[in-house]
């Protein structure tokens, strides 16, 4: 069975599921930008709520209790818009030089998006990233070969993840309808949720931000704490909803085609 009779198009996250495997840059720019403003915050409170629109993620982070604490202690107030402001100022820069030098291809992914298109299948993407951070990881993307038709980025809808707004968007102007021809590929919580809400197929990847650790970091790991990193991370997205979880992009193909054999079955 084609998978082309089954679905229409497939959005893909970036940072985490195509390029930047384990998600690093946008936690160390998050990271840096807090500790510019004296309220140092550690890798695993930035990566709560990744896959929002970054200034959405600012704002969460502010209302995280211990964040909220320190920054209290540091300014002898609550974080307000400006705060906000002032640390979108930093994010961005930062942001788009980490996303541009964490922008190759996870392995597999390039093989991944080439079967899609040569199966009949269009390929789009959503980040929570803005156009202008975007702009490098875009570049180096289409240098490795791999350029979505549709891409959507954080400020372009009305509303950020976990809204479906952004697929509404990239299925409206593509012309691809019912959403449930459409699978969301993505390696956050949020980013299920939006698929979800959108009414498309969803499919968590376990070795992004879930995972949290570069390509490097995990193949360094002995053998039993790698799967036992891996599984937790797995679990983490299915308890997000997914309705499929891989570990990596290079996989979606064929776990989707036995996900989509195992439901036409039932």
């Amino acid at each position: 069975m084609s998978l082309k009779e089954s679905y229409d198009l497939v959005i893909f996250d970036w940072a985490g599921t195509m390029v930047d495997f384990g998600c690093e840059a946008p936690v160390t720019a998050l990271i840096e930008a807090f500790e510019a403003e004296g309220v140092p915050i550690d890798a695993a409170t930035a990566r709560r709520d990744m896959g929002k629109a970054k200034r959405d993620h600012v704002r969460s982070l502010l209302a995280e209790r211990s964040v909220a604490d320190a920054w209290q202690a540091r300014y002898g107030r609550a974080a307000n818009a400006v705060d906000v402001d002032t640390i979108m100022t930093r994010v961005g820069p930062l942001m788009r030089d980490h996303a541009a030098r964490a922008s190759t291809l996870i392995p597999g992914a390039l093989e991944t998006f080439e079967a899609l298109r040569a199966a009949g299948i269009r390929v789009a993407s959503s980040t929570g990233y803005t156009r202008e951070m975007m702009v490098p990881v875009l570049t180096r993307a289409a240098e490795q070969g791999y350029a979505p038709e549709h891409v959507v980025c954080s400020g372009e809808t009305p509303a950020g993840r976990p809204t479906p707004l952004m697929i509404y968007k990239a299925c409206a102007e593509l012309g691809v309808w019912p959403l449930s021809r459409v699978v969301k590929v993505d390696d956050a919580e949020v980013g299920i949720a939006e698929g979800k809400a959108a009414g498309a197929f969803t499919v968590g990847v376990a070795s992004g931000n879930a995972l949290g650790l570069s390509l490097e970091e995990l193949q360094a790991l002995p053998l039993g704490e790698r799967d036992t990193r891996v599984a937790a991370a797995r679990q983490a997205m299915a308890d997000a909803g997914a309705d499929l979880v891989i570990d990596s992009v290079a996989t979606l193909i064929p776990e989707l085609e036995r996900a989509t054999q195992r439901k036409r079955a039932a």
